[in-house]
């Protein structure tokens, strides 16, 4: 199994990165919150990794910080919750929020996240409300440079399951709200923009 992987970064999108390790380049699914904090392309990563595997596929998923991949290894312990719904609900909510939703039992916030319905939420709470750390997880440093372009994050949310007029909505108000940001900034805005 492979638990951690570390190279550079060949290619990146909002839903993977392909990570060159030895002149082997591995597709990793990642959440959105490690995609803003990977470097561009050609610089060093090292990713936590969790491999799933299936009758025909063995997949893996990567996040940034130990704090991350022990969220997602909890969500997917939980009945119904498969390795793509748990990096969806990492995507669609910072893991200091969804933290505090579970610690709270929050069902409004919990199901506001796409793909995420009533009854998962509720197994969710259930399942994780005692398992959750009584602090948030601290948030990685972010790193420098780069401009923000709206196209992209409106992929990014329309690729998560929000609808292309809601991701647009968000989008302008988080752009409104603090003017040109990079688009880990303005992605960042637009989802708790959503989430409120």
């Amino acid at each position: 199994m492979i638990a951690h992987l570390a190279g550079r970064v060949l290619r990146k999108s909002p839903q993977e990165v392909v990570v060159d390790v030895g002149g082997v380049g591995y597709r990793v699914t990642i959440p959105l919150s490690t995609f803003y904090r990977l470097g561009a392309e050609g610089e060093p990563a090292a990713l936590r990794v969790h491999t799933h595997v299936r009758e025909e596929t063995i997949a893996l998923f990567g996040f940034l910080t130990a704090a991350e991949h022990d969220l997602f290894e909890k969500l997917i312990a939980v009945a119904g919750v498969g390795p793509k719904l748990a990096v969806n609900i990492l995507s669609g909510i910072e893991s200091d929020d969804l933290v505090a939703a579970l610690r709270s039992g929050d069902l409004a916030r919990l199901t506001r996240i796409p793909g995420v319905g009533r009854k998962t939420a509720e197994r969710l709470v259930l399942e994780l409300k005692d398992k959750m750390p009584a602090s948030a997880p601290a948030k990685a440093a972010e790193p420098a440079d780069g401009t923000a372009d709206r196209e992209d994050v409106l992929s990014a949310l329309v690729h998560l399951g929000y609808s292309r007029v809601e991701a647009e909505r968000a989008v302008e108000r988080a752009a409104r709200e603090g003017g040109e940001r990079r688009f880990e900034d303005l992605l960042r805005h637009a989802l708790r923009a959503l989430s409120r």
